[in-house]
Formats: C-alpha cells, structure tokens, sequence
C-alpha cells in the first residue's frame, strides 16, 4: 500500500484541556486532503466533537489506501487512530481487494452482499482455516468492506466480501 505521510503539529488550545481538539483536526484532515468538508474529495463530515482523545502533540496523517477513501489521523503518544471516510463523487464506489490491496473508484458494482444477509467470514491459509457466522451490517460489493454481527459477539467485526454470502477478514488472501 502507497501511503503518503503528513505529520503536522497541532497547538495545544489556549485553554489546557486533557483532549484533543477536533476542530484543529478537522482542518488538517480538509487540508491534507485538498478540499473541504462535505465536498466531493475531502472529508464526508466533521470529527464528533463528543470523541475524548488525549491530547496529541503531533498527529500523523496518511491515505488508508491508494484509492483516498479514508485519511488515518493517528497519534503514538497517547496511542490513539481515527479513520476519516473521504466523501466520493455521486456514483462512484471504492473498492478494496481481499489482501488490502485497493483498486480505483469504479462505477456502482453490483452488490453481492446486502444488508441483513447472513454470512460466513472465512481466514485461513494452508493448514489453518476458521469460520464464523454474522449479519451484513451494510451492502457491499465483491472486494468492498463492511461490517459484521457475529453471532455471538459483542462488536462487529470488518470483513472483505468476497460472493454472495461470503467474505473474509482484512489481509487474508483466498
């Protein structure tokens, strides 16, 4: 994955506070990008204002993949990571393969998952496989990710589609 890194020093507010102002972040996020929030190319929305971050002295950012879906506005000390999904133009979709690896905006993909669908998400390589069962949480494409209710579990998990009723974890390879 090509990853363009930005590292930016964010000044503490005038006020001390203990949290990390999401509106300086903002601003990094819509510059790092090129264009504001709510455009086509820069952030979908603002940070929530309500996130309690530890306050952050430098913040890094960076693409999550070549497909500019995501910026990664990470911080290593404290240790702390957002992703801020990227607003695409009206009809584009991002797709992502299993494996990570991330291909251009294309037209509307066909949906081979769709909200609510029941799946198996399989990982596994020679010698070593596991599955588990969930709910779609969202539709999505062949490669696209989304995320998944697993039976079971108390967080969803984020999976790579892969066909109708199947996907599979972020960087395992059919």
């Amino acid at each position: 994955m090509h990853v363009i890194a930005l590292v930016l020093a964010l000044a503490a507010p005038a006020t001390a506070t203990a949290h990390q102002d999401t509106t300086a972040l903002d601003k990094a996020v819509a510059a790092f990008a090129g264009k504001s929030i709510g455009e086509d190319g820069g952030p979908r929305a603002a940070i929530d204002p309500r996130l309690r971050l530890k306050q952050c002295s430098t913040v890094a950012l960076s693409w999550r993949t070549d497909a500019h879906d995501a910026v990664v506005v990470s911080c290593a000390a404290p240790e702390w990571r957002l992703f801020v999904p990227i607003r695409m133009p009206a009809g584009a979709t991002v797709v992502t393969r299993p494996g990570g690896a991330a291909a251009a905006p294309a037209a509307m993909a066909e949906k081979v998952i769709k909200r609510g669908d029941p799946l198996v998400i399989e990982a596994g390589s020679d010698g070593f496989s596991i599955t588990r069962e969930g709910i779609a949480m969202a539709d999505a494409a062949e490669g696209q990710r989304l995320m998944v209710r697993i039976d079971g579990g108390k967080m969803p998990v984020q999976a790579v589609a892969v066909a109708a009723g199947r996907a599979t974890l972020p960087g395992w390879v059919e």
